[in-house]
């Protein structure tokens, strides 16, 4: 439990203990109650475990503090909990939107702060509170909007491909540097007999006392010449920039929350069995922290999450046993070895700068044309996004570690499978129009069934549309006054000249073949005409009926027949009446 004073109190994340102080803060009876249930919020006990994030409520409820300081300046001293008013808390959300600029997520956040620590002032003193000021409470804000959230999208995929392949190669460069220095260990003696000056000497102290400290080289001159401390130390130690490298493949390889990946133990692989290992990991969320497990591949190879992983064991052994902990991250620092993750104040987004550089990905471009930084959790992200597309979209077969919902708004639900939902959609639409449009009937000269549908025609309707008699200009009807289309029973088919492309009345032969070859000419003229999306609009289920469904059942020495005759009777006699204003 925290440590709390008048307007002071301490608080450990991780490691660390830090310390506040609202001592100089106006409105010390307000402040204090304040104060207490601010604790509450923060810390490894509380839901806010990270310093930086915590430090933003604190700069809320100061700026609270001196908001009403200022606007009740005579009775600050003396002001309390049981002074607060609805209407003081209302001018605190207007002051908050003059501020700051417009579109800012600040005000929401700094409000949302207020009400919760407030909350927690009025379940540690509620009589403290008046039944008004107890209702306000009870929500954030009355005009400021939260600010809208939009899910982080995934990196392009060469871009993730890089950093996979880039992040890979240099753990396999870790690795063979610590095993290097290791076998060089072993070929030195102690440098105080063989000297100061050999750096196979050098790592063998290391090997043995732990890493060089500007003690030590203050000491030993001759280590000057070496590289420095932290050249020595990396050949037998991990150093914060190899691990971003490390974090990024294993979450590219996993999927891993990047704080959970931060964070695992030296016992995180278990129960492998038949080329599969479970990692066990803590993820923390609000007030718990709750022990998952994930199934992934083992083997003897770097990509292999598994074989990744026992990999790390290997090269922070000697790490863990100098600093004493069952942490799997532990590093090489200027003040020896540690857990650098412990207190959460290493930014692998910042160590990543020179890494990105050196292997040109920040030249590559981001989505909406930007150079690329480094961002874990968008490596997360892709991870998902990748397993998202193997799915084919799927949710059942997408879904690990979320609920749907979760999985659909948070990794489905992005910017880069925009293409993937809108190709689903045009083939949701596309099987749905398959499945109510019945392919072309289609015969040959004798009769025979040129097309694969399922419509069966009586053999005098076969003689029927050999015939002349049925003819509609693009095809042979099979019954003029039994149209789908028409109104009542027994009424003359209504549809334009070309709907016969769409009837399932409609039975198309060699005959027709001119026809239908002019009025594909006559379509595609039209494309000079209108727009794109209006030309599809009006013909472009004609067009792909004669393009995909009707001219591919004919042979190509049909087709030249047909375009043969329809090119010697000209435009004009192979067209209809309708469609001679629109040729000229």
């Amino acid at each position: 439990m925290p440590s709390i004073g008048p307007v002071v109190f301490s608080l450990r994340f991780g490691a660390e203990e830090v310390h506040y102080d609202f001592s100089q803060a106006p409105c010390p009876r307000l402040m204090r109650p304040l104060a207490a249930a601010l604790s509450q919020l923060g810390g490894d006990d509380g839901p806010v475990r990270g310093r930086n994030a915590f430090r933003e409520r604190t700069r809320a409820i100061r700026l609270f503090v001196d908001f009403v300081a200022a606007a009740e300046p005579e009775q600050a001293a003396e002001f309390g909990l049981d002074d607060l008013e609805p209407e003081l808390l209302d001018a605190f959300e207007q002051h908050l939107a003059r501020v700051f600029p417009a579109g800012s997520g600040q005000p929401y956040a700094m409000l949302s702060t207020v009400a919760r620590v407030l909350r927690l002032a009025y379940e540690a003193a509620p009589d403290s509170f008046s039944a008004e000021m107890h209702g306000r409470i009870g929500y954030t804000a009355t005009t400021t909007e939260p600010p809208a959230s939009k899910p982080l999208d995934a990196y392009p995929v060469p871009v993730f491909e890089r950093i996979e392949a880039a992040a890979l190669d240099d753990v396999r460069k870790i690795r063979d540097r610590i095993l290097r220095g290791e076998r060089l260990a072993e070929q030195g003696q102690d440098p105080n007999v063989g000297g100061w000056g050999r750096l196979e000497n050098v790592l063998w102290h290391v090997a043995r006392h732990g890493p060089l400290t500007n003690a030590v080289v203050r000491q030993h001159r001759p280590l000057r010449a070496l590289g420095g401390i932290r050249a020595v130390n990396s050949h037998l130690f991990l150093t914060k920039a190899d691990m971003v490298p490390f974090l990024s493949l294993l979450i590219c390889q996993t999927g891993l929350e990047p704080e959970c990946a931060k964070t695992l133990r030296a016992d995180c692989l278990v129960n492998p069995s038949r080329g599969f290992v479970s990692i066990a990991y803590v993820k923390k969320r609000a007030h718990q922290r709750t022990h998952k497990t994930m199934r992934v591949s083992n083997g003897g190879a770097l990509h292999y999450p598994g074989g990744l992983l026992r990999l790390a064991l290997r090269l922070t052994q000697r790490a863990r046993e100098f600093a004493g902990t069952d942490a799997l991250w532990v590093l090489s620092v200027d003040a020896g070895v540690r857990d650098v993750y412990l207190s959460g104040v290493t930014h692998t987004a910042r160590d990543a700068l020179p890494w990105l550089a050196r292997h040109q990905i920040d030249q590559m471009k981001d989505r909406g044309g930007g150079p690329v930084s480094m961002d874990t959790r968008r490596l997360r992200k892709s991870h998902k996004s990748r397993n998202y597309l193997r799915a084919g979209g799927v949710l059942d077969d997408f879904v690990s570690g979320h609920t749907k919902p979760v999985a659909a708004k948070h990794y489905a639900d992005i910017e880069a499978h925009r293409e993937v939902h809108e190709q689903a959609v045009e083939n949701g639409l596309r099987e749905a129009l398959d499945v109510a449009l019945a392919l072309p009937v289609v015969l040959d000269d004798d009769g025979s069934r040129l097309d694969e549908g399922e419509q069966e025609l009586e053999p005098q309707e076969v003689l029927a549309a050999l015939g002349t008699d049925n003819d509609v200009w693009l095809a042979s009807c099979r019954d003029y006054y039994a149209s789908p289309w028409a109104r009542k029973k027994g009424a003359g088919c209504p549809v334009a000249i070309w709907g016969c492309l769409e009837c399932p009345n409609a039975v198309f032969t060699t005959r027709h073949l001119p026809s239908l070859l002019s009025f594909l000419d006559f379509l595609e003229e039209q494309r000079s005409e209108y727009s794109v999306a209006e030309w599809k609009a009006r013909y472009g289920l004609a067009w792909e009926r004669i393009v995909d469904g009707v001219r591919p059942k004919f042979s190509n020495t049909q087709i030249a027949t047909a375009k043969a005759i329809a090119e010697a009777a000209g435009p004009r006699l192979s067209l209809p009446a309708q469609f001679l204003e629109l040729t000229t």
